[in-house]
């Protein structure tokens, strides 16, 4: 596998700091420099992978794994109401950073983080359709 050498890397060096709140053999945990709320933490693997597509399986169930454990810790420490779980894959779904992570961001009701999405609705017979290319497509 490439190296890759991103932002990531560096603190996973130890070449750039970091407020480090986790670090175990696959992970490595850190608040952002840009917190969306105070406590907003990154849950990084220290293997190399773009995105959360390409990660292996076992390091990405590890990554959710210490993503519950900040999230206990904020929730206990913060006093938030919930939390997000956040990661972009592809720069089409707002990546900037093409190092695998997982945004841990504490939420307080009515702190407005997010606006709510305008959502959709299927045409006629469009999901039918669609389920049955995914599920065909899961199964080889």
């Amino acid at each position: 596998m490439t190296r890759m050498s991103t932002i990531f890397s560096k603190i996973i060096s130890k070449d750039v700091p970091a407020d480090i709140v986790y670090e175990d053999d696959i992970v490595l945990a850190f608040l952002d420099i840009h917190p969306i709320q105070p406590g907003h933490t990154l849950v990084i693997p220290k293997a190399p992978s773009e995105n959360g597509i390409a990660c292996d399986p076992d390091t990405l169930g590890h990554i959710m794994k210490i993503a519950q454990q900040i999230a206990k810790a904020q929730t206990s420490v913060l006093g938030c109401d919930g939390v997000n779980f956040f990661m972009n894959n592809g720069a089409a779904a707002g990546q900037e950073v093409f190092h695998t992570h997982l945004h841990v961001i504490p939420r307080f009701t009515d702190d407005n983080t997010f606006e709510k999405p305008l959502r959709g609705e299927y045409e006629s017979g469009e999901a039918t359709s669609l389920t049955a290319s995914l599920a065909a497509s899961l199964e080889s």
